[in-house]
């Protein structure tokens, strides 16, 4: 996806914020701009402006202003910043697709039988501290979906070099051997 289509989802969604929510974005962005700057700041589009300045927001950083979106109330604009990143990873290369086909079914078994080892699943895949804390705070209290965020992110980083196998030797590598088994017993055989 281009900038121009970016900038252009920025100017929307600064266009429907309140002036409240406004205020509300600035206050939470306080500890990133600091007071002087927030000072300056009259609209959403300046606000933006400031932040992917700061490296705190892009086209491929959307994590951050995603999160303060849902937390005064607009998950709807969340929402809408999250499908722009979605979108825009598919512009990239992907595995072919017998290997996404087989993904996708092994991301359906994972998700169902994960749980609470996620986290430990997600440093073996290569992931940072960052990005799984950021899955955490996506979906605080629903570990199926928390794991299902944790495989889409761990597939936008590999992007066409992920592949079925390397989820199946974490699993092991994480002694989840039964999970492991679910997930070559559901692939279709070669």
């Amino acid at each position: 996806m281009s900038s121009l289509q970016f900038n252009s989802l920025l100017l929307d969604i600064s266009n429907q914020l309140t002036e409240k929510q406004l205020e509300d974005l600035k206050f939470l962005c306080g500890d990133m701009l600091g007071k002087r700057e927030l000072e300056k700041i009259s609209s959403g589009v300046r606000l933006f402006q400031v932040l992917t300045e700061r490296m705190k927001l892009g086209a491929d950083n959307t994590d951050c202003l995603s999160r303060f979106l849902t937390q005064i109330q607009r998950q709807d604009l969340a929402e809408r910043l999250e499908g722009f990143e979605s979108q825009a990873d598919l512009s990239d290369v992907l595995p072919d697709k017998e290997e996404r086909d087989k993904l996708g079914i092994a991301t359906e078994v994972i998700v169902e039988n994960l749980g609470k080892n996620w986290r430990k699943m997600g440093r073996r895949l290569g992931l940072t501290e960052v990005k799984i804390d950021s899955v955490s705070k996506r979906h605080p209290t629903d570990l199926e979906e928390t794991t299902r965020e944790l495989l889409k992110e761990w597939r936008r980083s590999r992007g066409a070099q992920a592949r079925t196998q390397e989820l199946i030797q974490a699993l092991r590598a994480c002694m989840l051997n039964r999970t492991a088994d679910q997930v070559e017993d559901s692939l279709p055989s070669c």
